[in-house]
C-alpha cells in the first residue's frame, strides 16, 4: 500500500517505517472504516465533539471535583500547540514525549501534539531513567511534556545525551511552567493537514514479554479503533461518565480514557492512582457507568466487599489479562452484570477480537470485531480448524509496524499480525484463550497453559495472587512452577505447598499441577500492571544452568 503525501517536514518517522514487504496486511472492509487521505485525528477528537455536543459539556473530571468541558479542553489543547509552535519552533513530525498520570493537562498536551502536527511519544509516569532512555534513544524526540512531579528522570534522560530534548513541565505553578504560558495565548489554532497516514503516535510495547518496542500508529488508526471497539461494543452514550485505571500511556487506558468518549460527547473520570476498593467507591461517588479495569482489580472489589457498589454500571470491560470463568460468573451471578471480555494489542493499538451483551459466550474472549478477521496458525504457519490450539493471527484495519526493529519480521508473518497468543477457535467462529505462546509449558508431552494452573491457584483462600511458568526439567522437559503470595497470617511452608498442589490436583488433571512452588512477597509486574513472567523465567532458568548436570 502506497503512503499518500506526508504533512511532515521533520520525515524521521516514515524514514524509520519497516519496508513494506514487512508490513502485515491492513484492510478497510466498512464503511466507518475508510477515511479522507486528509485526517488530522484531534480535529476529530476534540473539535467536532465540541461543535457537535456543545462546549459547555463537560469531557474530563477527577475525584478531586476539577471538571473540564468540551471547550476548555478544546482551547487548552490549541494553546498548548500554540506554545510549541511558537514558542519552542515544534517542526512537523518532530516527537514530542509525553510523561504523566492521568489528569486533564496530560490529555491536552496529547491533543496538543497532533493538532500541531507531532508525535507523541507515550511514556508511563512509573517509568524510570534505564527504562526512558532506550526509548529516546530510538524516538529521539525534540520535546518532552511532563508533569512537574515526574520530571526528574526526564531531565537525566537529557543530561545522558538527548542534549537538544527541550523539556518543559506542567503543574509546577511557576511562570516557567507549561500552564502559565498557555494562560498567554488565545487558545485558537488552526490544526495541520496531516495526512491520514502520517505518524500521529510511537506506543512502546509494555515489555511483558523482554525488550519494548515501539509500535508506530497513524492519525487514521485511532478512527479505526473507535469505529471497531468504540462504536460496536462499547457504545457510548453522552450520557456515560468512563473510568479506567489504565494510563493513557498504555494504548487501552488511551482509547477508554480519550478516543472513545469524546468521539461519543461523553465524559471521562481521570485517576492518579487508585486501589480496587476506592475504585469501587469512585463508581458510586461520580456516577460512574462504564468501568475498564484488570481482572485483578476486580477480583479484589470482591475480597472487599464492595461488589454490589458496581450493580449501578452499564457496561464493565477488562482487559491486560484473560479473565478467568469462575471470576466473570461470579460477577454475573451476583449482580447480574456481564463483563466485556477482548483481546488486543499494542502493535494494532486496541481491542480486535471481544463481545458485549448476549453475544458473550462464557469462557470465550469473543469474535472479531467488524473489519478484523482472525484466525490460528500451526506450527507451519497455515491455519488449523476448529478446536485445534495454535497462535492467534489477526488482519484488519490497524497492524504491526515497529519502528526500525528487526522483531517486525516476527510478528507479520504472510500479512498476519500473530499475537504471540495460543488460542481454540470454536465452530460457532468464538475464539478461546489458552496461554501466551510463550508460557506454554510442555512437560512429559502434555501442553500446559499456565494462565490454567494460575486461575485455580487464584482461587484458594490462602492466595493473593500467583504466577506460573516453565522450569526446565532434564526427565519431564519442563514442569510447571508456581511463584505464590499467600494473604497475611499464613506462612509459606512445606504443608502449605502440599496443600496448593492438592487444590490444582483436585480441579485440573493432575499432570497439571505445579511440582514447583515458591513463596514470595509480590509478582514482578510492568508500569502497567501486566506480570513479567519472563523475569520469573530468567530466574528458574538462571537457577538450572548453575546447577551441576549430575543434580538436574
Amino acid at each position: 500500500m502506497d503512503l499518500t503525501p506526508s504533512a511532515h517536514a521533520d520525515t524521521f518517522a516514515r524514514d524509520h517505517l519497516p519496508p513494506h514487504d514487512q508490513w502485515p496486511t491492513l484492510e478497510f472492509t466498512t464503511d466507518a472504516l475508510r477515511q479522507p487521505d486528509r485526517l488530522n485525528a484531534a480535529t476529530e477528537l476534540i473539535d467536532v465533539p465540541t461543535a457537535a455536543f456543545g462546549p459547555d459539556r463537560p469531557a474530563l473530571r477527577t475525584p478531586a471535583g476539577e471538571v473540564w468541558t468540551y471547550g476548555e479542553l478544546r482551547r487548552r489543547a490549541n494553546q498548548v500547540a500554540q506554545v510549541l509552535v511558537e514558542d519552542f519552533g515544534l517542526v512537523t513530525g518532530n516527537r514530542v514525549l509525553l510523561r504523566s498520570p492521568n489528569n486533564p493537562w496530560a490529555v491536552a498536551c496529547w491533543l496538543g501534539v497532533l493538532k500541531a502536527g507531532g508525535i507523541v511519544v507515550t511514556t508511563m509516569a512509573a517509568l524510570r531513567e534505564r527504562e526512558l532512555s532506550p526509548i529516546a534513544d530510538k524516538a529521539r524526540p525534540r520535546f518532552a511534556l511532563v508533569d512537574h512531579r515526574h520530571v526528574a528522570d526526564v531531565r537525566a534522560v537529557r543530561a545522558e545525551g538527548a542534549s537538544r530534548l527541550t523539556v518543559l513541565a506542567f503543574g509546577a505553578g511557576d511562570d516557567a511552567d507549561l500552564v502559565a504560558r498557555c494562560a498567554t495565548k488565545s487558545g485558537e489554532f488552526t490544526n495541520v493537514a496531516t495526512a491520514a497516514d502520517d505518524v500521529a503516535l510511537f506506543c512502546p510495547t509494555s515489555g511483558s514479554t523482554g525488550v519494548p518496542k515501539l509500535t508506530v500508529h497513524f492519525h487514521r488508526d485511532l478512527l479505526s479503533v473507535d469505529a471497531a471497539f468504540g462504536r460496536t461494543i462499547l457504545n457510548l452514550r453522552p450520557t456515560d461518565v468512563v473510568s479506567c485505571t489504565a494510563p493513557i500511556a498504555f494504548t487501552f487506558g488511551l482509547g477508554m480514557l480519550v478516543v472513545f468518549p469524546l468521539r461519543a460527547g461523553a465524559c471521562a473520570l481521570l485517576t492518579e492512582a487508585v486501589t480496587p476498593v476506592e475504585l469501587a467507591g469512585l463508581v458510586v461517588a461520580h456516577d460512574v457507568t462504564v468501568l475498564a479495569t484488570a481482572p485483578t482489580a476486580y477480583r479484589q472489589i470482591i475480597r472487599g466487599d464492595r461488589l454490589g457498589e458496581l450493580r449501578r454500571l452499564r457496561l464493565a470491560v477488562s482487559a491486560g489479562e484473560h479473565i478467568p470463568p469462575s471470576l466473570w460468573e461470579q460477577v454475573r451471578d451476583e449482580i447480574g452484570l456481564k463483563i466485556v471480555d477482548g483481546i488486543g494489542a499494542t502493535e494494532l493499538l486496541h481491542i480486535f477480537i471481544s463481545a458485549a451483551g448476549d453475544d458473550i459466550k462464557p469462557g470465550a474472549t469473543g469474535r472479531p470485531l467488524p473489519g478484523y478477521r482472525a484466525t490460528v496458525l500451526g506450527p507451519d504457519d497455515r491455519e488449523v480448524p476448529a478446536g485445534v490450539a495454535g497462535r492467534l493471527a489477526v488482519i484488519g484495519p490497524t497492524g504491526c509496524r515497529y519502528l526500525d526493529d528487526a522483531r517486525q519480521s516476527g510478528y507479520a508473518v504472510d500479512g498476519w499480525n500473530v499475537t504471540g497468543d495460543t488460542f481454540v477457535r470454536d465452530e460457532d467462529g468464538y475464539f478461546h484463550y489458552r496461554a501466551r505462546t510463550d508460557n506454554m509449558i510442555v512437560s512429559s508431552g502434555y501442553n500446559i497453559g499456565g494462565p490454567e494452573v494460575e486461575e485455580v491457584l487464584d482461587t484458594h483462600p490462602d492466595v493473593v495472587e500467583a504466577a506460573v511458568v516453565a522450569r526446565p526439567d532434564s526427565e519431564r522437559g519442563a514442569v510447571v512452577c508456581a511463584f505464590v503470595v499467600l494473604r497475611a497470617g499464613v506462612t509459606g511452608d512445606d504443608a502449605v505447598r502440599a496443600a496448593l498442589q492438592t487444590y490444582v490436583k483436585q480441579q485440573l488433571a493432575p499432570y497439571k499441577y505445579p511440582r514447583d512452588i515458591r513463596f514470595c512477597d509480590s509478582l514482578p509486574r510492568n508500569a502497567s500492571g501486566k506480570l513479567q513472567h519472563y523475569v520469573l523465567r530468567r530466574i528458574v532458568t538462571a537457577e538450572q544452568a548453575a546447577r551441576p548436570a549430575a543434580t538436574q
